[in-house]
């Protein structure tokens, strides 16, 4: 622990805080979980499928996407871990999706909702819609995430919700969060620490974000940041898919997987 006002712990790659973690996951791929992964659109669905490779990567038992129809020409059978919602004519999820987003939400322990979903007023009410009728683990990443950061939104609240979040996106969810305290840019380690400690003790949701070459995730009042290489690119999509696999392989542990899947991006 660092910092009387500010407790929080460190982590290294070669320095993990949690390494049993690692000895109690399933063995047994038919044990290991089944994620979710929703995103894409008719112009590009890279993010679930990188979400997918890393959620492989990470130990999934198995995963699953759902993508717009629009894409299903496209996709052929060459994506065979793909199903298929109804999409808006510009090629984006349409209202009619939401009877499959729930129904394989149903068979997955949790659902990451990644990106390249577009902008798109339906896109936005099925989301919405999702997430209030959807009560398991959800992770939400990249332009998935942006989706809910507005006045209205009530995301910060809700249960079982870890946001993977960039800089500009935490910004806006305090501004909009009416947090007291702001993110800048000029703030030093210790104090954004401090700052999102203090948002993340007021609300339901995880949150975790890359900032000044550490990762930094935030469970209630317990915080940790870990040591990325100096100068690492953002790697949103990457942590999101590890965090979904190693908190749904370790359910009442939200703050030690969050941290330990930090240490996939930290190079």
């Amino acid at each position: 622990m660092e910092g009387m006002e500010t407790p929080w712990q460190r982590q290294a790659k070669n320095k993990p805080l949690f390494p049993d973690l690692e000895w109690s996951r399933p063995e047994n791929k038919q044990h290991a979980g089944k994620l979710l992964i929703i995103g894409g659109n008719a112009y590009g669905f890279a993010s679930p499928a990188e979400a997918y490779q890393e959620a492989a990567k990470a130990g999934i038992g198995t995963a699953r996407t759902l993508l717009p129809d629009a894409l299903q020409k496209t996709l052929g059978k060459h994506f065979e871990a793909s199903e298929f919602a109804p999409s808006t004519p510009s090629g984006s999820f349409a209202q009619k999706a939401l009877l499959e987003f729930l129904t394989l939400a149903q068979w997955a322990d949790a659902t990451l909702i990644d990106g390249d979903l577009g902008r798109n007023s339906e896109t936005a009410i099925v989301l919405e819609k999702f997430t209030q009728k959807y009560q398991e683990k959800l992770v939400l990443a990249n332009d998935a995430a942006d989706y809910f950061i507005n006045p209205n939104s009530t995301i910060l609240d809700r249960e079982e919700t870890l946001l993977v979040l960039n800089f500009a996106q935490l910004q806006k969810l305090a501004m909009y969060s009416k947090h007291t305290t702001a993110f800048t840019t000029a703030q030093d380690l210790m104090h954004f620490i401090s700052a999102l400690r203090e948002l993340a003790s007021l609300h339901e949701a995880h949150i975790a974000v890359q900032h000044l070459d550490n990762v930094i995730t935030a469970v209630g009042d317990r915080v940790s940041a870990t040591k990325l290489t100096a100068g690492s690119p953002i790697q949103t999509t990457k942590l999101a898919a590890h965090a979904a696999v190693w908190w749904l392989q370790h359910p009442n542990k939200p703050y030690e997987s969050i941290t330990t899947a930090a240490l996939a991006i930290a190079g």
